[in-house]
């Protein structure tokens, strides 16, 4: 999809310097800010929001968020969403490694009609920056993030990285 040749675009053509970059600029240069942000302070004072991660399977099951909800990217499906969480008004946070896949997610929720929707400012990236945990697919917590490719990857600094299962 558009993050698939947002990358092709990236290394072919060397739009992106990587000495420059950090997650507010790619963020700023790669989302339309068509879904709001939630930081990861609010987001830990938000009250039973339903958590949702739009990375690729093999990511979430080295880590994700306690009590996400994988809804993947390629593989997402908003009829099963809609299945999963009928309540449109109830609060959603979407998530992936910085927050470039989750807005596109976000976008389809809010096209969907879900009327509180937002989205993880820096990702998983930024929750394990700020010293919080991220569980295995066993609900162990653990240090590791899949962290997508080694481009993603320079920006989590505060995890053990993991590139392929």
């Amino acid at each position: 999809m558009r993050v698939a040749l947002l990358l092709f675009l990236f290394f072919t053509l060397g739009l992106v310097s990587c000495a420059q970059q950090s997650i507010p600029k790619v963020l700023e240069e790669l989302n339309d800010g068509t879904v709001d942000y939630i930081s990861v302070d609010a987001l830990q004072n938000m009250e039973a929001p339903f958590i949702l991660d739009a990375r690729e399977k093999e990511e979430f099951q080295v880590s994700h968020l306690q009590h996400a909800i994988w809804v993947g990217y390629d593989e997402f499906d908003i009829t099963k969403v809609l299945q999963q969480l009928p309540n449109k008004d109830k609060p959603v946070v979407v998530y992936c490694s910085i927050g470039v896949r989750s807005e596109d997610i976000g976008e389809q929720l809010l096209n969907a009609g879900y009327t509180n929707v937002k989205n993880l400012y820096g990702g998983i990236f930024e929750w394990k920056k700020e010293g919080h945990a991220v569980y295995d697919e066993n609900q162990q917590e653990t240090e590791k993030v899949h962290a997508y490719s080694k481009y993603w990857g320079r920006f989590l600094t505060k995890a053990d990285k993991v590139y392929n299962q």
